[in-house]
């Protein structure tokens, strides 16, 4: 097993590694944030497009189906219960206004849907929160250094070195 940077694990890094590292991680983590932000804002986009949608149908139903449906409900009716063809006539009104309002309300919801969805905002809640817990990181404790034993001390390694050459 092995580290992400391709060292085995309980390996001791340099400093730059660790750095080449967390950098590396800081990165794959920002590129997911922005993916999720896409991701959630198309979904907000999408359920938009259904809204907008359901409206238009309900406007195109009542533009286009009033002339045709209310003639033969019109008629249908007067058939059926011999009626005033005026009467006739308001009653297909009334159901071509209800099919509408039917169609009106499906938009309605899914335009609240839209409004609560609130992709890119928790995703820019969520970097700052991961930017805060950054930026109140300390790093480890270092150990304090020991004193270096005498013949390792750099006097001694500057004398040895000036009686070799």
């Amino acid at each position: 097993m092995s580290a992400p940077d391709g060292s085995p694990v309980g390996a001791e890094r340099s400093i730059g590694q660790l750095f080449a590292t967390a950098t590396a991680e800081m990165s794959a983590l920002v590129h997911d944030e922005i993916a999720l932000a896409k991701a959630q804002l198309r979904q907000d986009v999408k359920r938009g497009a259904t809204s907008g949608g359901a409206f238009m149908a309900a406007g195109v139903l009542l533009l286009f189906s009033l002339p045709m449906l209310n003639f033969a409900l019109a008629y249908g009716i007067r058939t059926w219960s011999g009626w005033n063809l005026a009467v006739c006539f308001l009653l297909s009104f009334a159901a071509n206004v209800l099919i509408a309002g039917l169609l009106g309300l499906i938009g309605v919801v899914f335009a609240k849907k839209t409004k609560q969805g609130r992709g890119p905002q928790k995703v820019a809640a969520s970097v700052k929160e991961t930017a805060g817990v950054l930026q109140n990181a300390k790093p480890h404790p270092r150990p304090q250094r020991k004193e270096l034993p005498q013949d390792r001390a750099p006097e001694a390694i500057e004398a040895v070195a000036r009686s070799s050459s």
